[in-house]
């Protein structure tokens, strides 16, 4: 486990991310996702921690906690069961498209996936019974955590990228979604590490 000084970090955080969104705190979210992370046996690598960090910087629009897609309902209709998208997400029921739509740290979608996951983080059916489960802040983290680390996303996971001797920031957003904005979130995660490199507990 990491054990982080959250006055160092959050001096760190100020320096490298100098112009954080007012509402609310980046420093603050962020810490307490920090304090999540440092309570994780399964997260013992600062670079892990870093990219994790900046996978929800990216995906939670820097408000650093769950959230759910946006959109009216009838942008959910692609996610329907009988389109492409629905069937390949094991959508059944209709309606399955706008209540499975993308809710956490990183945005799971579709009946499939809340069962799969919600099984995986010891969950049992409990994420398909009642899908908002997935935006509690410790569910959306077990499932972050779990999923980038054995590659419940898209089959890539963490290890794939980072391990000793090397750290491929760049790639291993194909652990969350190919590479789109693969760069930015590379930026994101070097700037992390240094924060987190430096607020390391002595």
């Amino acid at each position: 486990m990491l054990v982080i000084d959250p006055d160092k970090f959050a001096a760190a955080y100020r320096e490298q991310f100098p112009k954080p969104a007012e509402t609310p705190s980046p420093i603050t979210g962020c810490g307490r996702l920090v304090a999540k992370i440092a309570t994780d046996p399964d997260i013992a690598d600062v670079r892990y921690a870093a990219y994790m960090l900046a996978t929800v910087k990216h995906e939670c629009a820097n408000r650093w906690s769950p959230i759910e897609e946006h959109g009216q309902r009838p942008y959910f209709e692609k996610y329907e069961t009988g389109t492409p998208i629905g069937v390949k997400l094991g959508n059944t029921e209709p309606g399955d498209g706008y209540r499975y739509r993308g809710r956490g740290f990183v945005q799971i979608t579709g009946r499939a996936n809340y069962q799969r996951l919600g099984r995986q983080v010891h969950q049992g059916s409990r994420l398909v019974e009642d899908p908002e489960l997935a935006l509690d802040f410790d569910v959306a983290y077990s499932i972050m955590s779990l999923g980038m680390r054995r590659g419940s996303f898209t089959g890539k996971k963490l290890a794939d990228f980072i391990g000793p001797g090397s750290c491929d920031y760049l790639q291993a957003r194909r652990v969350i979604n190919g590479l789109d904005r693969a760069s930015k979130i590379e930026e994101y995660a070097r700037k992390l590490e240094i924060v987190l490199s430096t607020s390391l507990a002595s």
